[in-house]
């Protein structure tokens, strides 16, 4: 408590972005596609797509439609041609958005020439929780929040120590570099208990985040990450000197993470051939252990991959951090 400062990104922060990407990114229908219509007053055309719930029409004329489509204020136009009962779609193939108005529009004009469906067909609707967007991101923000307490909280609390040359004191007492570094792996995991309660109970009570695992599972699986990442925070603390090293060496740890381990969206849209790489990040594992753990209810068995790879992080960063860590 000496410190609000940790307080407010360990247990605070986590709780803010939770709550506010869940209100950005909550269950809502489909969003409608806006589409311009090249006619400077009412045509059929704009009668036609305005009949059409799942489409926004405006009518425009031609350069106040190239405008907007340029702008992205529209995703479509629909311009008349020549030739009777024929229209011409301008958009940008590489847009999304772009490509599912051209066939919401198309499906609009066809069934109003009197186009029909030869297969007759139904729809079911189900809603469930752990589809949603906020079922992926809670387990992302608790993998990013366990990696960010653990390097920050154990790196900066010893390169403060040595800055303000307390560590010197140390090497005349009988406690060895491993004692010491160990001390910070232990106490990392007494805040653990209370970080994990937060983050997991927020995002369950509020927003419905299923917890489908093993509570027990969960727990180890929070543990290991807390301890791997803790091997990094004291590698990324064994030999800088000045606050400002430490925080650029672990900016320069976390940053890549941060992109590529699929905390705010899935690392599946990385390229094919970075993958390999990206399942061998630390984070990544942690995020593929936990949302399997939560949202799938996969065993110990099933996320043993991921801690295999975890602890062979943590275990290699300890060493390392042992064997280059300087009192001064």
């Amino acid at each position: 408590m000496r410190e609000p400062d940790a307080v407010f990104w360990t247990f605070v922060f986590p709780i803010i972005l939770a709550a506010g990407l869940g209100l950005a990114f909550r269950q809502r229908g489909p969003d409608r596609a806006h589409v311009g219509v090249i006619a400077e007053h009412s045509s059929p055309l704009t009668e036609s797509l305005s009949g059409d719930s799942s489409i926004i029409v405006q009518s425009l004329g031609d350069s106040a439609g190239a405008l907007a489509l340029r702008t992205g204020k529209v995703a479509l136009l629909v311009m008349p041609t020549a030739k009777p009962d024929s229209v011409r779609y301008v958009y940008d193939p590489a847009r999304s958005d772009a490509v599912t108005a051209r066939l919401l529009v198309d499906r609009a004009l066809q069934a109003g020439a009197g186009r029909t469906n030869p297969v007759r067909t139904t729809d079911s609707f189900v809603t469930e929780a752990g589809s949603r967007y906020i079922d992926f991101l809670v387990p992302g923000l608790l993998g990013m929040n366990l990696m960010g307490a653990s390097i920050w909280g154990l790196g900066f609390a010893i390169v403060t120590a040595r800055s303000k040359k307390l560590l010197k004191r140390l090497m005349a007492t009988p406690m060895s570099r491993a004692q010491y570094l160990l001390s910070f792996l232990i106490s990392r995991l007494v805040f653990l208990v209370f970080e994990v309660i937060t983050l997991l109970g927020f995002g369950h009570y509020v927003f419905g985040v299923p917890l489908r695992g093993s509570l027990i599972t969960l727990a180890l699986i929070a543990i290991v990450s807390a301890v791997s990442f803790g091997g990094l925070g004291l590698l990324t603390a064994s030999r800088a000197k000045t606050i400002e090293a430490a925080q650029g060496i672990m900016n320069f740890v976390m940053m890549p993470m941060w992109i590529l381990s699929g905390v705010f969206f899935s690392a599946a849209n990385f390229p094919d051939a970075i993958q390999p790489v990206i399942r061998l990040l630390p984070l990544t594992a942690v995020n593929d252990a936990l949302r399997a753990n939560m949202l799938e209810g996969a065993s110990l068995a099933a996320v043993s991959p991921q801690l295999l790879i975890i602890a062979a992080w943590g275990v290699l960063t300890f060493f390392a951090a042992l064997k280059l860590f300087r009192w001064r």
